[in-house]
């Protein structure tokens, strides 16, 4: 992937914190591809004592924060620690659902090779989960994480038999134009490609508490490819 300009990135910056709008495909930090490039890395390039305070998956984009120094990064930890750090993630989802602030509340045990799963022995893991737009057969989810464990939406959103869109790892299909549009013609010898390429998940806004005891609330815009499913969607769903 050709890497961005960390500034082009950033939603929110001060003496303390930087927020940026991390794209899909770029690790947070670093992952097990050789010499791959990660987000920590182009930050640090950007400003040396950076730290990130939290992670996205490789391939969900969104909002996430950076301490410039540590005595930001240690008031962000403590904020995370504590549950006050306000999440909100945007989620393509199969199936046609109405959620209104609906709670999943299961829990949730790491495994290897970067795969979790629900079990009564992990650690507790809490979810809200309400309807913000449906297309037929999709439905786009406003997901409230109040723990953060691994792979918690993803888990949470599967056992609610709405996996996310291109989320192979926890049911989720790939979307094809083919099967939204009745008249679409694939060229001789061509593989058609999925709509999107990766699991779509956004992590949309992030709230929490500057230094100086302001309140902060960052918004990160769609990228791109999520943008496009979401038009496509509209359109032919």
């Amino acid at each position: 992937m050709k890497l961005p300009a960390f500034s082009d990135l950033i939603v929110f910056e001060n003496d303390d914190f930087i927020v940026v709008n991390k794209p899909p495909f770029l690790s947070t930090l670093e992952d097990r591809s050789y010499n791959a490039t990660n987000l920590l890395t182009l930050a640090r390039q950007y400003h040396e004592d950076a730290q990130a305070c939290h992670r996205l998956d490789k391939e969900t984009s969104g909002c996430l924060a950076i301490a410039k120094n540590p005595e930001a990064y240690r008031h962000l930890s403590m904020q995370f620690e504590n549950r006050q750090v306000q999440k909100i993630y945007h989620a393509v989802a199969w199936g046609s659902y109405d959620f209104d602030n609906l709670l999943v509340d299961r829990a949730i045990q790491p495994g290897l090779k970067g795969i979790a799963k629900l079990a009564y022995k992990g650690k507790s893991a809490q979810t809200y989960f309400t309807t913000l737009e449906k297309f037929g057969r999709h439905t786009l989810v406003e997901c409230k994480p109040i723990t953060g464990r691994m792979h918690q939406i993803r888990l949470h959103l599967a056992y609610l038999k709405a996996s996310i869109v291109q989320d192979e790892l926890y049911g989720g299909e790939p979307l094809f134009l083919s099967s939204l549009k009745r008249k679409f013609n694939l060229a001789k010898d061509t593989e058609e490609q999925p709509v999107i390429k990766r699991f779509a998940l956004h992590s949309y806004q992030l709230g929490f508490t500057l230094l100086n005891g302001e309140p902060l609330l960052v918004t990160a815009e769609y990228p791109k490819d999520f943008e496009v499913l979401l038009k496509l969607l509209r359109k032919n769903g």
